[in-house]
């Protein structure tokens, strides 16, 4: 077995033995200004510090959580694993630790993941504020989270099923396709540009490797993300990370409760 995942084998083992259950169902990864959700899907029933489990490090960005949540889904007798400890590909890792969450969270029985992000767009009809599903992405980061001659079908990558289960709990939930730079710096104007005429309506520094991964693995997955900033040549101003922060902030509230509403849909489904 290859060492990324031993590592998210014991990751695995560790979270589950600490929350005193056999698997987890639902695997949600939280981003910038998504925070909030985690206290509103049911009771949390037990957490560890990133740092305390293996392969996962204290994030090192302001905003951006630290811990590691099993959280009971209302009554359906289902659990959801909190990651609030995502590595980003720009800290300098490299990409299996980008990847470990979702292995982690594959090799802790969750069959569904969803992935939630802080981005820029590239539109001005996709305003700071706004949560937008992703129905599929870019990686412009010129890496794959996968060895070898694994080759993983990425077609319907972002579920068509999970996301009219979104547009039902939330009709004007639009749709746009995000692309993934490799940060940590914003994206010049002309990227923007770039990504607009690809085809990106959303632009950001996560997501993309980890839905390449959790396909791998075998789960079922969705995108959410919430814009925190017009992109750079969009946007008549700098961009500002405390800004973006603020964004999210000032979203949080509305965007969290749609995601536990999203999240207890998809619960109720598996049953």
């Amino acid at each position: 077995m290859n060492d990324y995942m031993e590592t998210a084998r014991s990751a695995a083992a560790t979270i589950n033995g600490n929350a005193g259950v056999q698997r987890h169902d639902i695997a949600l990864v939280l981003g910038s200004g998504w925070g909030e959700a985690a206290g509103l899907l049911g009771e949390t029933v037990a957490s560890l510090p990133a740092e305390q489990v293996p392969g996962f490090h204290s994030p090192v960005v302001a905003g951006h959580g630290g811990r590691l949540d099993t959280v009971a889904i209302g009554d359906t007798g289902r659990h959801a694993l909190v990651l609030g400890a995502r590595t980003h590909y720009y800290e300098g890792r490299g990409v299996d630790a980008v990847a470990h969450g979702v292995r982690t969270a594959a090799a802790a029985g969750c069959t569904t993941l969803v992935l939630t992000n802080g981005c820029g767009s590239t539109r001005e009809e996709f305003a700071p504020g706004s949560p937008v599903l992703i129905s599929d992405h870019l990686n412009l980061t010129a890496v794959s989270p996968l060895h070898g001659a694994d080759f993983t079908d990425l077609t319907d990558l972002y579920s068509a099923r999970l996301r009219a289960l979104a547009q039902r709990i939330d009709p004007s939930l639009a749709e746009g396709v995000y692309a993934q730079f490799p940060g940590p710096h914003y994206e010049t104007p002309a990227e923007v540009r770039m990504a607009r005429t690809l085809g990106a309506d959303l632009v950001g520094m996560s997501t993309a490797l980890e839905a390449i991964a959790a396909r791998a693995c075998g789960m079922e997955l969705m995108g959410i993300s919430l814009v925190t900033n017009l992109g750079a040549g969009v946007s008549a101003t700098p961009l500002d990370h405390a800004e973006v922060l603020a964004a999210g902030q000032a979203a949080g509230p509305r965007i969290s409760r749609l995601l536990a509403d999203i999240v207890a849909g998809i619960a109720a489904e598996e049953d």
